[in-house]
């Protein structure tokens, strides 16, 4: 396993991820991990690169961020010895939960947690794969400090820099794999 992300080819990585212009919508430029998942070496060194950023924080959870965290979440669980917790959207999970809403470029939207998912001190990293403007990542932050977990980091496997959600993060340990400047 990789020591550092720079111990694998980024680039490499990078021309894994297909770019769809225009979608969702006219203006926006998607940049699709399903290729880069669906590719053994390349998934892999994804997840080994992940984990070397923590595998020395002592991680109690990771916690995966419906829906595309669930594809990162698991993986880096298991590479890190640690639990696995899915956030989701509402009415999806059986048992109490927590919930907090959050407000989106064109509306709201809804991130529960079941209640005892985290115990009090425990050591978690958020994962999602992809930190654009930030909002769901914060509402996820906020759910685990309800909880009372302990956030190790927040981990991506793609950041959009430009949109410069990193800066609602300045008290977290924020990694991010692949970076574009828009």
């Amino acid at each position: 396993m990789p020591d550092k992300k720079d111990a694998i080819n980024v680039d490499a990585l990078k021309a894994l991820v297909r770019t769809v212009p225009d979608f969702p919508k006219p203006g926006i430029l998607f940049y699709d991990i399903t290729t880069l998942l669906k590719d053994k070496t390349g998934f892999a060194q994804l997840i080994d690169a992940l984990a070397s950023h923590y595998l020395e924080r002592k991680i109690d959870l990771v916690l995966g961020i419906e829906a595309r965290g669930f594809i990162f979440g698991p993986a880096l669980a298991y590479r890190l010895n640690a639990g696995f917790v899915p956030v989701r959207k509402p009415r999806k999970l059986p048992a109490p939960v927590a919930r907090v809403t959050y407000d989106l470029e064109y509306g709201s939207d809804t991130l529960e947690i079941h209640m005892d998912a985290i115990k009090p001190g425990q050591r978690v990293v958020l994962v999602d794969d992809l930190l654009a403007t930030g909002g769901t990542m914060e509402a996820t932050v906020k759910l685990v400090k309800q909880l009372g977990g302990e956030i190790a980091g927040l981990g991506f496997a793609v950041e959009l820099d430009f949109l410069k959600g990193r800066d609602r993060f300045a008290e977290h340990d924020v990694f991010s794999l692949l970076h574009y400047d828009e």
